[in-house]
């Protein structure tokens, strides 16, 4: 695999320093170039074409979240990493919807970093699996997918989810584990990943959290969240 370009954008220079000096200590990434602003950004994408942006979502004029918008509508394939000073759900919840692939706390380690950039560069989307490892993030991401306006290609009720399935989903929406699904539902543990595994395949999503949220906008599963009777 070739070396994956990066455009790092960030206000501050001394934490673009930073993050310049450890990426290009690795062989496997180098940078592309570098923006101060969300205006300078898009251009910088438009012209350099990167595989990976890396920046901070509060930018000075256009935020991140904006810039991601804006990218991703002229450079589907660029994949977005947001650096935000804290894990807010409703942040997160745009950023999903923005198409940012990562959602990092701004203290990030460096490890931590690195294996991110990994898993984007696979192709993944860790913003997903952040979604339901982070209870109080969780809640208020779900809260928030619960509260849209459904779309008007989506208002159908049919869903092509067993019954079976739609337990086992709604389940995972509340942060059960495979071992824990099991016990609820008096099932092995293997039949759960079956039940996961044609779940995924129904809806033809990559993974948990996406299911989730797809049948939540179409009304298939409720999700109880915490504090609720």
């Amino acid at each position: 695999m070739s070396a994956t370009s990066i455009v790092l954008v960030h206000a501050h220079a001394l934490f673009r320093e930073g993050l310049r000096h450890y990426l290009s200590s690795q062989p496997e990434f180098r940078i592309a170039g570098e923006a101060s602003n969300g205006q300078q950004a898009i251009q910088l994408v438009d012209y350099t074409d990167p595989d990976l942006v890396l920046m901070e979502v509060d930018l000075p004029g256009v935020n991140g979240l904006e810039v991601s918008r804006a990218i991703k509508r002229t450079h589907p394939h660029v994949s977005i990493l947001l650096f935000s000073p804290e894990m807010d759900g409703q942040q997160v919840v745009k950023a999903i919807r923005a198409g940012v692939a990562a959602y990092l706390p701004r203290n990030i380690e460096w490890p931590r970093l690195l294996a991110v950039l990994h898993e984007v560069r696979r192709g993944d989307y860790p913003i997903n699996e952040m979604v339901l490892s982070l209870p109080d993030v969780a809640a208020q991401v779900l809260a928030a997918f619960r509260q849209m306006v459904v779309d008007e290609d989506t208002q159908s009720i049919f869903s092509p989810l067993s019954p079976r399935e739609l337990e086992v989903l709604e389940l995972v929406a509340a942060g059960r584990t495979n071992k824990e699904i099991a016990l609820n539902l008096d099932i092995s543990n293997q039949t759960v990943k079956n039940h996961v595994s044609s779940i995924l395949r129904k809806l033809a999503v990559n993974d948990r959290t996406q299911a989730v949220v797809y049948a939540m906008r179409r009304g298939w599963i409720k999700v109880q969240l915490p504090g609720e009777v």
